[in-house]
């Protein structure tokens, strides 16, 4: 691309801070579209585009990133396709560990940034807190040896916003951010999922131009531009460099982060693809899943930070079907669904094929109840046998153990085991060591144990002597 093509292009802006910090009401009072009041109980979840025009008629295009620590990947993503960020730091709260997080990213991508000093509004609110805050992670402010402006905004009373859009417009020019519409089209995937429309991504275009009809690829899937539609739904003919759009016409659902090409000028490489679910022996501390999300974005957050215990053996992006209850069956494993519906069919079927179900529209109270199951399910070890010998004792049988770990005693409530699965459960009724009965045998020893119910058992069985935690 030669440099007398190039053209002023609308700056491509990430805004990033801590989570509740007011980054979607600050975005919310610029683009006058109440995002922040529609969003599941006020955190943003997914990564949506933006464009605004300022009153000087200069067009600026808004990446809004998630606020809450499980969606870092993502936010990392949204830093990489911008041209300048806005760190979003309340003036009553100061740096917290996701504003470091985001400042890690700004400065590992070396992107110009703006520091927004928000809720200005309030009694206390104070801007030398987040300068003094902020010099302490090594931030070179204006007016104390450095050149990173800090602006005191309001996302309620919109103080210091015109100074905000006018400071945005400064860096683009001070950067030369520009763009050729008739170059080598790239583009980035910011988000992307599933819906009745069929399977879609919205992608931002760092040059050329995506028009409808063109053929693009990731490198893994395949697209032809059926639709494009921007931030507020309205069907365009075509994205060019500094807007985004959401494509629909994809094969397949394309990674989140994904470089966009034309099909003429890209040429693909053979991918391996990892499989979906990676199965695995569910051991009882741990709790097996089946994952549905709205977007790849969502999903990718999700897996990320689930506890170890909870093992995901399949995940999917789009609404619950009836085919995803019946996977889940043979998996034997609980769908848990983020931000996606479930019909009353699907509903139906789960509780027929006593397939566990469940749906949440905020991540942390997904990851509570993960945490609540595996809280649940935690047993303590009091004491575990092996049955190394059966024989008869007044029309019963009794079971020749020798105890490998901890002890049993008269009473307990055990688990019999065989090849890792649960045979049942039984309550010891006698214990015998020879001929003398006893209360309660430890590791090492050998004895024989009469249970009820009078379960079939075999050489080689486990007794397991076990507590809830």
């Amino acid at each position: 691309m030669s440099d007398n093509k190039k053209t002023t292009r609308a700056p491509v802006v990430v805004i990033l801070g801590h989570v509740d910090h007011g980054k979607t009401t600050l975005l919310d009072y610029i683009r006058k579209s109440n995002v922040a009041q529609k969003e599941v109980g006020g955190i943003t979840q997914s990564i949506g585009a933006s464009e605004v025009v300022t009153k000087e008629g200069k067009e600026i295009t808004f990446i809004d990133t998630p606020g809450h620590a499980a969606f870092s990947n993502m936010r990392s993503r949204g830093a990489k396709v911008s041209d300048i960020a806005i760190l979003v730091v309340a003036s009553d709260d100061g740096v917290k560990p996701q504003t470091k997080e985001a400042l890690e990213f700004i400065l590992q991508n070396k992107i110009p940034f703006i520091v927004a000093a928000t809720k200005s509004d309030l009694q206390t609110s104070s801007i030398d807190k987040v300068k003094t805050d902020l010099e302490k992670e090594g931030v070179l402010l204006e007016g104390r040896g450095g050149d990173i402006p800090v602006i005191g905004v309001s996302g309620k009373t919109g103080e210091g916003v015109e100074n905000l859009l006018e400071m945005i417009s400064l860096i683009s020019e001070l950067n030369s951010i520009s763009g050729d519409r008739d170059g080598k089209f790239e583009g980035i995937v910011i988000e992307s999922g599933k819906d009745k429309r069929g399977h879609f991504a919205t992608i931002i275009v760092k040059s050329g131009s995506l028009q409808k009809g063109d053929e693009v690829v990731t490198d893994t899937e395949s697209c032809k531009v059926r639709a494009i539609y921007n931030y507020l739904g309205k069907d365009i003919n075509q994205i060019i460099p500094g807007k985004a759009g959401q494509v629909i016409g994809f094969s397949k659902i394309p990674a989140v982060g994904s470089t966009v090409w034309h099909k003429n000028s890209f040429v693909a490489v053979p991918v391996i693809a990892k499989p979906v679910s990676l199965l695995k022996k569910v051991q009882e501390d741990e709790i097996a899943l089946f994952l549905k999300a709205k977007s790849a974005g969502s999903l990718e957050a999700v897996l990320a930070n689930l506890p170890q215990k909870a093992l995901v053996l399949a995940s999917g992006v789009g609404d619950v079907s009836e085919s995803d209850v019946l996977l889940a069956k043979s998996l034997n494993a609980s769908i848990f669904c983020f931000e996606v519906r479930i019909s009353s069919s699907v509903k139906k079927l789960a509780e027929s094929e006593s397939v566990y179900i469940e749906s949440f529209d905020l991540i942390y109270k997904l990851f509570e109840r993960v945490e609540e199951l595996l809280e649940k399910g935690k047993v303590r070890i009091i004491g575990k046998a092996n049955i190394i010998a059966s024989f008869p004792y007044e029309n019963k049988k009794v079971a020749g153990c020798r105890i490998i770990q901890g002890k049993i005693s008269v009473n307990d409530k055990c688990k019999l085991i065989r090849n890792d699965k649960e045979i049942g459960t039984v309550k010891i009724v006698t214990i015998r060591k020879g001929k003398t009965e006893v209360r309660e045998t430890a590791q090492g020893e050998e004895c024989g144990i009469l249970f009820f119910p009078q379960l079939e058992f075999t050489i080689g069985d486990v007794l397991l002597s076990v507590a809830e935690k």
